[in-house]
């Protein structure tokens, strides 16, 4: 996934449009049932070969509401298939196999603790 909008998500739409790979769905369409946006796992690539960062995060108006996750790699496969979304809800993707791209100069500390893409 990379990138994961939580529950501060005020469902004003300014990420959907920005997401060049149609990553993100809104609250209607949020297969966890969360009241928030939800960013696909298996789609994210972190705007990696598109945008310096991610460009949800950077057209977002509600600070810390975008931020890191792991990525979506052979690596983080049981991050994503148990119960650590929102809430301790399941991650829902359409290819548990994918391997998607991600920003390596992001730590995994940071990717751990959620830390917010753009810090003020």
């Amino acid at each position: 996934m990379a990138v994961m909008i939580n529950d501060l998500c005020i469902n004003c739409a300014a990420c959907i449009d920005e997401c060049p790979v149609e990553a993100i769905v809104d609250e209607d369409d949020n297969p966890t049932g969360e009241e928030c946006y939800y960013v696909y796992p298996d789609k994210c690539v972190e705007c990696v070969g598109y945008h310096d960062t991610p460009a949800c995060a950077e057209a977002c108006p509600t600070e810390g509401c975008i931020t890191w996750d792991m990525p979506f790699t052979a690596d983080n496969k049981e991050h994503f298939a148990g119960g650590n979304y929102i809430d301790g809800n399941n991650y829902v993707m359409d290819d548990a196999d994918a391997e998607m791209p991600f920003k390596d100069s992001v730590s995994m500390d940071d990717r751990a603790a959620r830390k917010p893409v753009i810090e003020d």
